[in-house]
C-alpha cells in the first residue's frame, strides 16, 4: 500500500509536459533575413509589443527586434541604431558588415552573440536590443534595458536603529552592486543559474572563495540546477530545494533584505542566493540562535547586545509556552497559582461558558485572523482593523462573559512577544497552538513532553552538513564568543568567524 501510495506521489509531483520542450535540436540562426523574422514572430505570436525594424546598410538588408518597455529607447537609439545606421563600409558582403558592427560600432553597451532563434529571443527577452543581418547565420544582442524598477529604499522588517538604511532591490544586478560596495575582495563570486523551464528566472549564487567550503558550494549549486520548477515567483518558491529533507517546524535556510547582513554572513563562509525580482535573498547555512541576532547588536556596547539577545530568547519562550503552560496550570494544577490570585482565576473561568483549552484556541485563532487582516489589507485599513479587533472585539468579549480577562491578557503578552521575533513567527504560531493542546490535555507532563521533541526537532536539523544548533552542539568555544552574548570586535575581530561542517560529515548525510 505504501509503495502505491509513493508512486502515486511521484506521479502527482512529476513535472507537467506542456508541449514547449522537444527532443528536437534548437533551431539554428538562417542567412536569411526574412525567415528569421519569420521564426520570431511565430515564436512571440500575437504579441504586441514585439518590434521589428528592418532597414538597410550598404545594400544590406538589417532587421532590429526588441520588446517594447524592455529596453531604454534612448540608449538603444544612441549607442546602438543609429551608430549602425551611419555606418559608411565600402564592403558588400555580409558577414564582414557583421563583424565591422560587432568590432567597431555599437561598443558603448555590453554585447552577446546568439546562434539559434531560441538564444536570440531569450535575448529580447531580458530587454536587448538583437540585430540580425541578411545572409549571415548569427546575431548580434546588446544590453540595453530600461524597464521599470524600484529604487533601494529602506527594508521595512529589518529596521535598525544604527544600521544602514539601504535595503535590496528587485532587481538582481542592483543586489549584487549593493553587496560588492561592502566586499571589496576579488574572492567574492557572483555566479549567475538559469532556472524555471517557463519563467527563466536568474538565480544569483554568492560566496567567497577562500572561506566558504567547497563542498558546500558544490551541493547548493547541484540543487539549484535540479529545481524541477516550470516558474519562479519568488525566493520561497527555491528555500524549500535548500532545507532540510527532515521535516522540522524550524527552518535551515536564513533570509534577509540587508546587504549589510548578507555581506557578514559571507564574510563568515556562508553561501547567498539572489533572486530576481525579490527584495532579500536566502543564507545557507543558517543557525538557530541567529534568529536572535540584529544588526544593532554589533554596533552597540556588548553588555547591550547581550540584554537585548537574552530579552529576545525569554519573548521566544513566552510566545510558545505561556498561553500552553496557563491552560495547562488553570485545568490541572491550580495549587501552583499564588493564594492571593486563585481566588479572581477561578472566579473568571467559572464566568466563561467555555472550557479554559477551548476559549485559548478561539481567542488565538481570533488573533491571528486579526494578524493576517491587518498584514494583507492597505496599511490605513490595516491598522483600523487592528484597532478594532484589539479593543472592541477584546472588550465586548470580557464585558459579555465569553473570554476571561486573565486569558486576554495571555493574549495580549503572547502577541507582543511574538512581534519581536519576525524570523520565528511562522513555527512560534505552530508551535503555540500545539501546547495549547497539549497543556488542557496533559497538564505540565504534556508541555515538558512538547518541549523534549522540540529540543529534539531542533537537534536533527543538519543544514549542508552544519548542524542547526552549532555553536552549543557540537560546541565551538570561539564561535560562543557570537551567540547569546557578544563579547565585542575587541575578542571577535581578530579574525572572522567561520561557519564549519561536521567532521566526518559526507555529503549523504548533510542533505539529510
Amino acid at each position: 500500500m505504501f509503495d502505491k501510495w509513493k508512486k502515486s506521489e511521484k506521479r502527482l509531483s512529476a513535472p507537467v509536459e506542456d508541449g514547449t520542450e522537444s527532443n528536437e535540436a534548437p533551431q539554428g540562426i538562417d542567412k536569411s533575413l526574412s525567415e528569421n523574422i519569420f521564426a520570431l514572430r511565430e515564436m512571440f505570436g500575437q504579441s504586441f509589443d514585439l518590434v521589428i525594424k528592418e532597414s538597410e546598410v550598404n545594400n544590406i538588408k538589417i532587421a532590429f527586434a526588441a520588446l517594447d518597455g524592455m529596453y531604454d529607447g534612448l540608449h538603444a537609439s544612441q549607442a546602438v541604431v543609429e551608430p549602425v545606421l551611419n555606418l559608411h563600409f565600402p564592403c558588400t558582403n555580409p558577414r564582414d558588415l557583421y563583424n565591422h558592427i560587432c568590432t567597431f560600432r555599437a561598443s558603448e553597451c555590453d554585447s552577446k552573440e546568439a546562434i539559434t532563434i531560441t538564444q536570440a529571443a531569450e535575448f529580447i527577452l531580458s530587454g536587448f536590443v538583437v540585430i540580425f543581418v541578411d545572409g549571415v547565420d548569427v546575431c548580434r544582442a546588446y544590453s540595453v534595458q530600461g524597464y521599470p524598477k524600484r529604487s533601494v529604499e529602506p527594508p521595512e522588517s529589518e529596521s535598525q536603529e544604527n544600521g544602514s538604511r539601504e535595503g535590496f532591490a528587485d532587481m538582481y544586478k542592483d543586489n549584487v552592486t549593493l553587496v560588492r560596495r561592502r566586499l571589496k575582495s576579488p574572492y567574492v563570486r557572483f555566479e549567475t543559474i538559469t532556472a524555471g523551464s517557463g519563467s527563466n528566472t536568474s538565480l544569483c549564487v554568492c560566496y567567497h572563495a577562500e572561506r566558504a567550503d567547497p563542498e558546500i558550494v558544490s551541493s547548493v549549486m547541484d540543487k539549484l540546477k535540479n529545481m524541477q520548477l516550470d516558474i519562479i515567483p519568488g525566493a520561497g518558491a527555491v528555500r524549500p530545494f535548500l532545507e532540510s529533507k527532515r521535516i522540522s517546524f524550524f527552518s535551515s535556510v536564513g533570509t534577509t533584505e540587508r546587504p549589510d547582513v548578507f555581506a557578514a554572513k559571507i564574510a563568515e563562509g556562508r553561501v547567498g542566493i539572489i533572486v530576481d525580482g525579490t527584495p532579500y535573498a536566502l543564507i545557507v547555512p543558517h543557525l538557530f540562535i541567529e534568529n536572535f541576532h540584529s544588526l544593532d547588536d554589533y554596533l552597540n556596547r556588548p553588555y547591550y547586545a547581550a540584554v537585548t539577545r537574552i530579552l529576545k530568547l525569554i519573548c521566544f519562550f513566552l510566545a510558545v509556552f505561556l498561553p500552553g503552560t496557563y491552560v495547562a496550570v488553570g485545568t490541572f494544577h491550580q495549587e501552583i497559582f499564588p493564594s492571593d490570585v486563585i481566588a479572581d482565576v477561578v472566579a473568571s473561568l467559572q464566568n466563561t461558558p467555555f472550557p479554559l483549552v477551548v476559549e485559548s484556541l478561539i481567542i488565538h485563532f481570533i488573533y491571528e485572523i486579526v494578524r493576517e487582516a491587518g498584514l494583507r489589507m492597505p496599511k490605513p485599513v490595516g491598522h483600523t482593523v487592528s484597532i478594532v479587533g484589539a479593543l472592541v472585539i477584546g472588550d465586548a468579549a470580557v464585558t459579555a462573559g465569553l473570554i476571561s480577562a486573565p486569558m486576554l491578557i495571555i493574549v495580549a503578552i503572547t502577541a507582543i512577544c511574538s512581534a519581536v521575533l519576525p524570523p520565528l513567527h511562522e513555527p512560534s504560531a505552530i508551535l503555540r497552538f500545539i501546547f495549547i493542546i497539549l497543556g488542557g490535555t496533559m497538564g505540565l507532563y504534556g508541555i515538558m513532553l512538547g518541549f523534549t521533541i522540540t529540543v529534539a526537532d531542533l537537534c536533527s536539523v543538519n543544514s549542508f552538513g552544519v548542524p542547526f544548533t552549532s555553536p552549543f552542539s557540537p560546541v565551538d568555544r570561539y564561535a560562543l564568543r557570537d551567540s547569546i552574548i557578544f563579547a565585542g570586535w575587541k575578542k571577535t575581530g581578530k579574525r572572522f568567524i567561520k561557519i564549519q561542517k561536521l567532521r566526518g560529515t559526507d555529503k549523504n548525510e548533510a542533505d539529510s
